[in-house]
């Protein structure tokens, strides 16, 4: 009896988990294709770095200053020459 019962239970088993699914598979509801938006890659352009410029600034003993100015920009050197003279007010050594 106890074989029976084993046998049976062991049928079942191989029934119920054979490779069918148990629902017909879902299809989706019919209806217009999602719209695609294709957008161009944004490019950010990277500005390059200013110019190195080297300032040499000199202080005497009345407090007035001076400095040297080095670099390959010339309008770069020409503009950083006029804020000195605008903030120390001295003159430029070249």
């Amino acid at each position: 009896m106890r074989n029976l019962l084993l046998c049976l239970g062991f049928l079942f088993l191989l029934l119920s988990c054979e490779g069918r699914p148990s629902s017909a598979p879902k299809e989706p509801p019919a209806g217009p294709p999602p719209k695609v938006v294709v957008e161009k890659e944004k490019v950010e352009k990277i500005e390059p770095l200013p110019p190195e410029v080297k300032i040499r600034l000199k202080r005497d003993g009345k407090e007035n200053y001076s400095w040297e100015i080095t670099g390959s920009d010339v309008n770069e050197i020409l503009k950083i020459n006029e804020r000195l003279k605008k903030s120390l007010g001295g003159e430029s050594q070249r």
